[in-house]
């Protein structure tokens, strides 16, 4: 069975580690007041990788947390995964000099396919794709727009120009504890090929099953977020599970 990774996420949002609801930047639960100790918390309970967004560079279009993901990469052992309004090709390689191992690019995808380009051609596998989805269409600016591309056909463009990780979010599901959407990750990862990780609904144990069972099928693993932070999954028996 091929590896089933558990992706601890940690939101940052105004230095705090917190969660919103569907990417509502009204609707924020603060779990952490220190992100740092968030991530050596989730690594010593297991985790093999810290997954971070920047909420403020997804709002603003461009990275804001940098100094602060920076000290969170030299403070864990693990490889950390970040995305969040990278948008520019310095700051890729700004957060990857600071010790990020994998970045993530959303918007850019969409609005810049020359820069998306550019970066896998340059970077390989430290580029993740995420594609985050409204009703099948990807939406952009942290959620904040809709656009009119389907995330499978952009899925299979960008797997031709070199992806090897998507990283799949049913904004419908995100942070309401109801289930991941296991058959439209499933099939984005049949259809492009590649590697999908799942994010957003994980809520329980059992949810994780339904994703790690596809494994072999390119479903690589699951970010999850409140579900840890609310206690309803925990990540040392999740990932003795998996690993």
């Amino acid at each position: 069975m091929s590896k089933f990774v558990i992706y601890p996420a940690i939101d940052i949002r105004d230095g705090k580690c917190v969660r919103l609801i569907q990417g509502d930047y009204s609707q924020e639960t603060i779990y952490n007041e220190d992100p740092v100790a968030a991530a050596r918390d989730w690594e010593e309970q297991g985790g093999q990788w810290i997954h971070l967004v920047d909420l403020d560079g997804a709002k603003a279009g461009h990275p804001v947390n940098d100094e602060l993901i920076g000290r969170i990469a030299k403070a864990v052992k693990v490889p950390v995964q970040v995305g969040g309004g990278l948008r520019k090709e310095e700051d890729v390689e700004r957060l990857l000099g600071l010790g990020v191992s994998r970045v993530i690019l959303g918007t850019a995808a969409i609005e810049d396919r020359a820069f998306v380009s550019r970066v896998l051609n340059k970077y390989g596998k430290a580029i993740a794709i995420g594609l985050d989805a409204r009703d099948g269409l990807v939406a952009t600016r942290g959620w904040l727009e809709t656009s009119a591309v389907k995330a499978e056909d952009l899925a299979v463009e960008l797997a031709g120009e070199g992806a090897q990780t998507f990283i799949f979010t049913d904004i419908s599901r995100d942070g309401m504890m109801g289930g991941p959407n296991v058959e439209a990750i499933l099939s984005l990862a049949k259809i492009s090929g590649r590697t999908v990780i799942a994010s957003g609904g994980v809520s329980k144990p059992e949810d994780l099953d339904h994703l790690a069972v596809h494994a072999d099928e390119g479903i690589g693993g699951a970010i999850v977020g409140k579900a840890l932070y609310t206690g309803s999954i925990s990540l040392a028996e999740a990932v003795s599970k998996f690993s």
